[in-house]
């Protein structure tokens, strides 16, 4: 009866607009006249529109800093794509076929997901950015690291320097890598569980092996999932912030380690630039938007044309 009634629907749809509507689609306005207006600080009235108009733009074509946050964050978004989609797809795969422990290994690599960022950004902390962490320790276990021992019996050893030009990217990423990993493969998980076992036993018995099924029954109808997998991954990765914040704050190495978040919010907060940072913000909005769109196409069969 209460779909015959349409007005307790918008009783009820109603409080969610408005709320999206003051806490959403407001700021998410605000935030594009804040571009074109030149605001000195947080909780300050703006001085009046920019001189000219598109001036927040025009630095943003030609800030270093941005192009290197960008140029890190498109290689974070790839990196996402690869490593935390595709580990998790052949985790779930894996998983999948098992049929004994299968719940253990979908509590395990679900884990990462439930701690926090900080909590993660620290440990991460601790296993690579100080001089006796534990891949330190581990590579000197190894003969990995060189060492000398002085005449009076002290070790010195050249530790291996995680936050250094040639490593940082690396120690960046792979946190990231590792937490939302657990986060896809139960997506993924969820999309194998809906394909019905009917499938797989008719291609036994047309003789299809265990690859071919993969590939012409599994990964077809796991095209949506992945594909939503990819927008959620691109999204991501256009937005992190949390973890790199934690382990490297605003000391970047050589200002060459800005991700688009991680530089938005360093703008905007430590540099009072609120235009500025309402600036990156569009264009993080843009860029996931552009992305998502692509990663849509790519994986939209004949069918959906």
């Amino acid at each position: 009866m209460i779909y015959k009634r349409k007005t307790p629907l918008l009783l009820f749809l109603i409080p969610a607009f408005l709320f999206l509507l003051v806490f959403l689609y407001y700021p998410f306005f605000q935030n594009i006249i804040n571009t074109f207006l030149k605001i000195g600080g947080l909780g300050r009235a703006s001085e009046g529109v920019n001189a000219p108009w598109y001036e927040n733009y025009q630095r943003l074509a030609t800030d270093p800093y941005m192009h290197t946050a960008l140029k890190n964050t498109l290689l974070l978004t790839l990196c996402t794509i690869v490593f935390q989609v595709g580990v998790a797809l052949i985790l779930a795969l894996l998983v999948d076929g098992i049929r004994v422990g299968a719940q253990f290994f979908r509590t395990v690599y679900f884990f990462p997901i439930v701690i926090s960022a900080t909590a993660l950004g620290l440990m991460f902390n601790l296993i690579f950015l100080y001089k006796g962490g534990m891949v330190n320790q581990l590579l000197l276990s190894f003969g990995a690291l060189p060492s000398e021992v002085k005449s009076n019996g002290k070790v010195i050893v050249e530790w291996l320097d995680w936050k250094d030009q040639a490593h940082f990217l690396f120690t960046m990423f792979m946190p990231v890598m590792w937490q939302y990993v657990g986060f896809y493969f139960v997506i993924l998980v969820t999309g194998l569980n809906n394909i019905s076992q009917d499938l797989y036993e008719a291609a036994s018995l047309d003789g299809a092996d265990g690859w071919a099924r993969t590939r012409f029954i599994t990964l077809p109808l796991l095209r949506n999932v992945l594909c939503t997998c990819l927008v959620l991954a691109i999204t991501g990765a256009l937005k992190v912030f949390d973890l790199p914040w934690v382990m490297f704050g605003a000391g970047m190495p050589e200002n060459q380690g800005w991700l688009t978040g991680t530089y938005m919010y360093d703008q905007t907060f430590n540099h009072m630039n609120v235009d500025y940072g309402s600036t990156i913000a569009v264009l993080i909005v843009v860029l996931g938007v552009v992305l998502s769109n692509v990663a849509n196409r790519v994986f939209r069969t004949s069918d959906d044309f």
